[in-house]
């Protein structure tokens, strides 16, 4: 059985990067967000409330997907956001901005109940925190152009989110990284710090 690691955090806070980064490090097989080919994103910051549960279906769908494809390989992933990000913050979060409606919010949440009983959290998860500004400019560095008409009050909304959820989070281990103030793609000494962490976190997992 291989060692499952997730990446999670806000839309901007350096998920793939790290994910990359550590994959070479560590020689893992990385799973990456589907964002180039979901042919809903780009609909969906266009008008919000008509796409949003498309989209949310679609990701259930992939990330799902992604865990059964982790448990059967057999080997050691790193995996650039979870499931779990999709239900306790994106879908809910949506549902509270009056941008999915009460019916589909509980078609969703009914469906990631039934995924759930047949997959396992990661064996580590490694949350990076990080304030809107942060996240603003990672958005605008990167320049996807469907990301241009993000609203600020989206990305505040779903930070408080993450935050409670991180909080609450018991399903394994847990590290932390405050990436308001390293700069692990540019400053070795940054990354080698995130490395020594995760590697510290490892024992007891092989």
């Amino acid at each position: 059985m291989g060692m499952h690691i997730a990446i999670a955090g806000n839309i901007g806070s350096g998920k793939t990067t790290l994910s990359g980064l550590l994959a070479k490090h560590f020689g893992w097989q990385p799973h990456y967000e589907d964002v180039d080919t979901n042919p809903y994103l780009p609909s969906f910051y266009e008008d919000m409330q008509r796409w949003s549960f498309n989209l949310q279906i679609y990701f259930l769908n992939s990330r799902f997907r992604q865990i059964v494809d982790i448990m059967r390989s057999g080997k050691n992933v790193i995996q650039d956001r979870t499931i779990y990000e999709d239900a306790h913050i994106f879908a809910p979060n949506l549902h509270t901005m009056n941008l999915m409606t009460t019916r589909d919010f509980e078609n969703y949440q009914s469906l990631f109940e039934l995924m759930a009983t047949f997959i396992q959290p990661p064996d580590l998860l490694i949350y990076l925190r990080a304030d809107v500004p942060t996240l603003v400019r990672n958005i605008q560095k990167r320049g996807r152009d469907y990301e241009a008409s993000i609203r600020l009050d989206y990305l505040k909304s779903l930070n408080d989110r993450y935050e409670n959820w991180i909080n609450n989070y018991t399903a394994g281990k847990l590290l932390i990284f405050d990436v308001d103030n390293i700069n692990f793609q540019e400053n070795p000494e940054d990354l080698g710090k995130i490395i020594e962490g995760v590697q510290a976190n490892l024992h007891g997992l092989f």
